[in-house]
């Protein structure tokens, strides 16, 4: 019989945690950006009155010019590889630009919404850090 290492009970929960946590947490932001991306398209969500001041502009100029569409088909198309979990990478990295957007919008004009931009991020990076094997590519020099 050959000699073989098996892993402790521990080690079994623990594994078994990380994967439910991992399908918690996909689902959770994949549910998130594609609800938010379909309200770009179906506008279930009522629109407060623009705010003054540069933020007012930037979101007019969001609006008026439809880049809200693209926005929210990316939001949407991520969000749903992440659901549906075949391309997940693939969706991660592309909200990875997505949040970083948030942030950046954030922290210049609006920091009256980091609470929602703080979850969705400590959300993909839980993810990114579970999918890390799929990121080790660009990380080579």
């Amino acid at each position: 019989m050959p000699n073989r290492v098996f892993p402790l009970p521990v080690d079994l929960i623990i594994i078994r945690a990380m994967k439910i946590a991992t399908i918690i947490v996909r689902i959770l932001l994949g549910l998130i950006f594609v609800f938010f991306g379909s309200n770009a398209f179906l506008r279930f969500l009522p629109m407060p009155p623009l705010p003054e001041g540069t933020t007012g502009l930037y979101l007019k100029a969001f609006f008026d010019s439809g880049y809200v569409y693209v926005i929210g088909g990316m939001q949407l198309l991520s969000g749903l590889l992440i659901l549906i979990g075949r391309f997940v990478p693939l969706g991660l990295t592309i909200l990875g630009a997505i949040i970083f957007n948030i942030w950046a919008f954030h922290i210049l004009m609006a920091p009256e919404g980091f609470s929602p931009a703080v979850v969705v991020t400590l959300l993909w990076a839980f993810l990114v850090w579970r999918y890390r094997e799929s990121f080790a590519g660009l990380l080579r020099p």
